[in-house]
């Protein structure tokens, strides 16, 4: 149920302060603070730990308390605001409401006996995790800054790397209760307006009582809540969400949150990394090729050991089909069965390592692995080509730069060994085919996932499998069909 707020400020200081102080009864952060402007009563409340206690005292009581001692003629609140208070950010409300929740957002409310308005003044500082490089997007070259959880530094990290005047910032807050605030960023001449106008529709639509993350906001937002892939992008890194920018997307900041989301986005541009841009092209074209090579073997590689060895054994060669034979000899269970649960031991062990203490995460990674797949092998449980296969497709999974798609393509991985299993290379062929017309059909905000493969440019491909000179970037992507079409001439 919504909270109801009386919606008028009475003239009467007493009948708000009263008012206020039930609202807020058994509540020992909110600070209740009555003072006297000369011979008129005025009335602060503000969060402890929230608000900035040396603004406060400098800056606007001691302003109040003893300066308008000097001031003569003190008459209404325009002389306070325009001769006393020194503080920069003074907004001017006439609801309530919208005082209550700057309140609570860590500003400080501020009423003044005689006056139906009330003053809401920006003293906001809590504590705040400092800037570091992100844990899970490092790169070799570029910068080492990242998102934190404050909203406002993260702003300030997007600013920094695009000093234009056409930068839009539009905050808005969700949820019922928290009241989070949100910021959608983009570039206003550049930007696809249609794209902005789904998103911001979606956004609109989002009636939760809380919202504690960045992950809450892409679920809503996302375009199919049943397909395994992400049609929104998260990255903590202020390079990756300028970039994004200057392409003509739009990038969702959530306070609380150091994920920032980016729309629209592509399968493409999922396994692109920073370090692509920043090393010289021919390198970097070289890496992407490995880069994609390597999710096809993590997706294929156990499927194609169960399709192979159980029906289409006639296909490799005698000696290596020899040595298969001869390395499964005494595994009670049947190849698809055998891979699944190596599959599984593997996503277990991997959960396992983000959930302990990164000083012993990693130490009982590797003697876990060794440890676990040497005792399945003696045990006869598994062969040991089945160990060869699948620290392959572990190696092979890790390149893709996005967890969440590499993810996505674990669980395709598990569907595809049960096709080759009942189908062979055909339950195989069958699984592939469908997974392509689903990332056909799949689009994110209007634009297609597979996007610049489908419905666009071959300009656009400078960009896909390969990444040319920085030199043949003269526009942005076609398919983003922005305004502003030109980025270098």
């Amino acid at each position: 149920m919504k909270e109801k707020i009386r919606k008028e400020i009475n003239k009467d200081i007493d009948d708000n302060i009263s008012y206020l102080k039930e609202m807020f009864k058994d509540t020992s952060d909110i600070i209740f603070r009555e003072f006297y402007i000369g011979d008129i009563k005025a009335f602060l409340m503000y969060i402890d730990g929230m608000a900035d206690k040396i603004l406060l005292n400098d800056y606007v009581l001691e302003s109040l308390m003893i300066q308008s001692k000097d001031v003569e003629n003190l008459d209404n609140i325009e002389d306070i605001k325009n001769n006393i208070l020194t503080v920069t950010d003074l907004t001017e409300i006439k609801e309530f409401n919208k005082g209550v929740n700057s309140m609570l957002s860590g500003d400080t409310l501020m009423l003044v006996d005689g006056c139906t308005e009330g003053y809401v003044i920006a003293t906001r500082f809590w504590p705040a995790r400092g800037i570091s490089e992100p844990s899970s997007e490092t790169v070799v070259k570029g910068s080492r800054d990242g998102f934190s959880e404050t909203i406002r530094f993260n702003t300030a990290l997007i600013r920094r790397r695009i000093r234009d005047t056409r930068l839009k910032l539009v905050s808005k807050s969700l949820g019922e209760r928290s009241k989070t605030d949100v910021v959608v960023t983009y570039i206003d001449d550049i930007v696809n307006q249609d794209v902005l106008n789904k998103l911001n529709k979606r956004i609109d639509k989002i009636d939760i009582d809380a919202v504690l993350d960045s992950g809450y906001v892409e679920q809503f937002i996302e375009d199919s809540k049943w397909s395994p892939f992400p049609t929104t992008k998260t990255t903590q890194r202020p390079d990756v969400v300028a970039s994004a920018l200057y392409e003509g997307k739009i990038a969702i900041l959530v306070d609380n949150s150091p994920f920032v989301i980016i729309v629209p986005t592509t399968l493409p541009s999922l396994f692109q990394s920073p370090d692509d841009y920043y090393q010289r092209w021919i390198y970097s074209s070289v890496v992407r090729v490995i880069r994609l090579l390597s999710i096809i073997i993590s997706l294929t590689l156990p499927a194609l050991y169960v399709a192979v060895t159980s029906y289409h054994v006639a296909i490799i060669p005698t000696k290596l089909a020899y040595f298969i034979a001869s390395s499964r000899e005494g595994v009670p269970f049947p190849a698809y069965m055998e891979a699944i649960i190596m599959d599984v031991s593997l996503a277990l062990l991997m959960e396992s390592i983000v959930r302990l203490p990164k000083p012993i995460g990693a130490t009982i990674g590797i003697v876990g692995g060794l440890i676990i797949g040497q005792a399945a092998v003696s045990a006869g449980i598994v062969s040991p080509i089945m160990i060869i296969i699948v620290s392959l497709t572990a190696i092979t999974s890790f390149t893709a730069p996005n967890y969440e798609v590499s993810s996505a393509f674990r669980l395709i991985r598990f569907l595809l060994i049960i096709a080759s299993a009942f189908l062979g290379l055909y339950g195989i062929m069958i699984g592939l085919i469908i997974l392509l017309i689903h990332l056909i059909r799949l689009k994110s905000f209007g634009i297609p996932y597979l996007a610049p493969a489908v419905n666009s440019s071959t300009e656009d491909f400078k960009d896909m499998f390969i990444r040319l000179h920085l030199k043949f970037f003269k526009h942005r992507p076609k398919y983003m069909k922005t305004k502003d079409k030109i980025r270098q001439k």
